[in-house]
């Protein structure tokens, strides 16, 4: 039963909750210990409330969930775990790490707060309503990042909050076009919302999204007050967003990928290596010798 709990919080997906060390990296403070520390409880609470929101999802989807190949072998599709525990252990879950991101601060407490409101709405009725959807789970990142930021006490550039919601929203337009494809004819048997998508309109929105994270990121690295924080040299990283996001397209049109984003991201070598090298450059920039200011 422990083990189909642990399996049921989907550890696999913590790897969206780094988005919560952007404030940290960011706003100078990767050099004070006492805030290294908040972003890894802030990191530590996202991934216990992305757990609860996993397990009320889980239980509420546990009969649809049962007619897809790979989700009818989670363990509450399954029978491994009965909806019951699964209810009770996010209960408890979600009241410890609400009341630790208290004891951070009271800021990041009404984000972590407002993040398991919006994840669970989510899951009872957004997730059925097209468009509404997807911003739904870009907006969890948007929490994400704030969250992170307010962990550490600091200021959170309103373009990088943007570059968030469209980095988010291109991922989630092309995890629903993965559905689609993988799935075929039986897609809305398995996700309703996927019957309101097509391939055509979904194509669409993510040529949109994509030209515009390109331009938020280029527009937030020459920006008069990006440029007086931390100097010019964040502009020589445009090309690692740039192969990135296009890496990303490949995968989802030319090898049918992109339906677990967050699996994609860590199994890819490309892409993992231009990630790698894209926040070792960032870092590089803002805490190297060269580096104009200590503050955010």
């Amino acid at each position: 039963m422990v083990r189909s709990l642990i399996l049921s919080l989907r550890p696999g997906q913590w790897t969206k909750n780094l988005l919560v060390f952007a404030g940290l990296i960011f706003g100078s403070q990767l050099r004070n210990t006492d805030s290294v520390l908040k972003a890894v409880s802030a990191f530590a609470v996202f991934c216990a409330l992305s757990g609860v929101v996993y397990l009320i999802n889980d239980i509420r989807d546990r009969e649809a969930d049962r007619l897809h190949p790979k989700k009818s072998k989670r363990p509450i599709a399954s029978g491994a775990l009965s909806p019951g525990v699964a209810l009770a252990a996010a209960g408890v879950l979600c009241a410890g790490a609400l009341a630790w991101a208290y004891a951070i601060n009271l800021k990041f407490a009404a984000i972590a707060l407002s993040y398991v409101i919006l994840q669970t709405l989510y899951s009872i009725t957004l997730k059925h309503l097209v468009i509404l959807d997807v911003l739904t789970l870009s907006g969890g990142f948007v929490l994400r990042a704030a969250g992170g930021a307010a962990a550490v006490s600091v200021a959170f550039s309103h373009w990088l909050l943007l570059l968030t919601l469209l980095l988010a929203l291109f991922m989630a337009l092309s995890k629903r076009r993965a559905e689609i494809v993988t799935l075929a004819s039986d897609a809305a048997g398995h996700r309703r919302i996927l019957a309101e998508y097509s391939t055509y309109l979904l194509d669409q929105m993510i040529s949109v999204v994509t030209a515009s994270t390109l331009l938020a990121y280029a527009f937030y690295t020459m920006s008069p007050e990006t440029v007086a924080k931390f100097g010019p040299g964040l502009v020589y990283t445009i090309p690692f967003p740039l192969y990135g996001i296009f890496r990303y397209l490949y995968l989802v049109h030319q090898r049918a990928g992109g339906g677990n984003p967050s699996e994609t991201l860590v199994t890819d070598k490309p892409l993992l290596l231009c990630v790698a090298l894209f926040v070792g450059a960032v870092i590089l920039i803002l805490y190297g010798p060269w580096a104009i200011s200590p503050k955010i």
